[in-house]
């Protein structure tokens, strides 16, 4: 059984695949590639690379193909679930391993992230975590390892029995609060959310694909949406008259000046938000309810 296999989940992610697939090589880290559809050479990148590859025939979405992932996996024990955009640094994935061994009590373990203008990813609250004393997100920064109310889901290690114990990630959501969701449902079994504050890695922000036109706008619907899915899943106010009341104007002032990705921003926004409204689902609107 290996201790660890790495599960990437690519769309349109050539660019950013090699040195991501690369620092997982360095790290003797063998590598799952769950390809959704892609319509540039990401398969080809994966396959030269070394990595296993599934190749969905449609776009699963982020959690969805994450999961499959996942169980395919069947010798792991631990998962390590990564954006193609994250490259580990020398010592993560040993950093990571020594933390789960410190920290028996740990559901999920996070690298620090280190963003593109070197700073680093800590979210101090979750939409999800009311429970947590940090209403207003007061940031403070760890110096070391730390239990944390969130834990991104651009890098995340877990057990694989725990991760399929809990369904995976929720296949309701298609993009968007995935990570939130499968946090909370961690925590309510008890267990730590812990930032691995030796393990390092780099984070794109936004690279694991391509650019395409409509991105913005399907990319803002889907926030819009998951955030009101999950909220009425935890028993929180639904977010949605109040996005939609806040960016459909904002959409109409937008289309005033012709800037499309402001426009695509609003109305995307407003869009989710509505069809959250309305009873409509993410999956619905991918065509993956058929």
């Amino acid at each position: 059984m290996s201790s660890l296999v790495a599960i990437v989940v690519t769309h349109d992610s050539a660019e950013a695949l090699p040195a991501c697939l690369g620092a997982l090589a360095a790290e003797h880290v063998p590598a799952v590639v769950v390809d959704n559809a892609s319509r540039d050479a990401s398969v080809a990148v994966a396959e030269a690379a070394g990595a296993r590859v599934l190749r969905n025939a449609r776009n699963e979405g982020f959690g969805r193909a994450n999961t499959i992932g996942v169980r395919a996996a069947e010798r792991a024990e631990r998962v390590l679930m990564l954006n193609p955009d994250v490259v580990l640094r020398p010592g993560a994935v040993d950093a990571l391993l020594a933390a789960a061994r410190a920290y028996p009590d740990a559901g999920l373990l996070a690298p620090r992230l280190v963003e593109p203008d070197g700073r680093f990813f800590y979210q101090p609250r979750s939409l999800l975590a009311p429970y947590l004393t940090n209403p207003h997100g007061r940031l403070a920064l760890p110096e070391g390892d730390a239990c944390a109310p969130f834990l991104s889901g651009a890098c995340l290690m877990v057990a694989r029995d725990l991760f399929l114990d809990l369904g995976g990630f929720d296949p309701d959501i298609f993009l968007f609060y995935e990570d939130d969701d499968l946090c909370r449902r961690v925590a309510d079994t008890g267990r730590a959310l812990v930032h691995v504050h030796g393990a390092q890695a780099l984070h794109g922000r936004g690279r694991s694909s391509a650019p395409a036109t409509g991105r913005v706008f399907r990319t803002r619907w889907h926030q819009a949406w998951s955030r009101a899915y999950v909220s009425r899943k935890y028993g929180l106010p639904d977010p949605s008259p109040r996005m939609l009341a806040v960016n459909a104007p904002k959409a109409a002032l937008a289309a005033l000046s012709l800037r499309r990705p402001l426009i695509e921003r609003y109305a995307g926004s407003a869009a989710g938000a509505l069809a959250a409204l309305r009873g409509q689902t993410a999956l619905a609107r991918e065509g993956l309810d058929r």
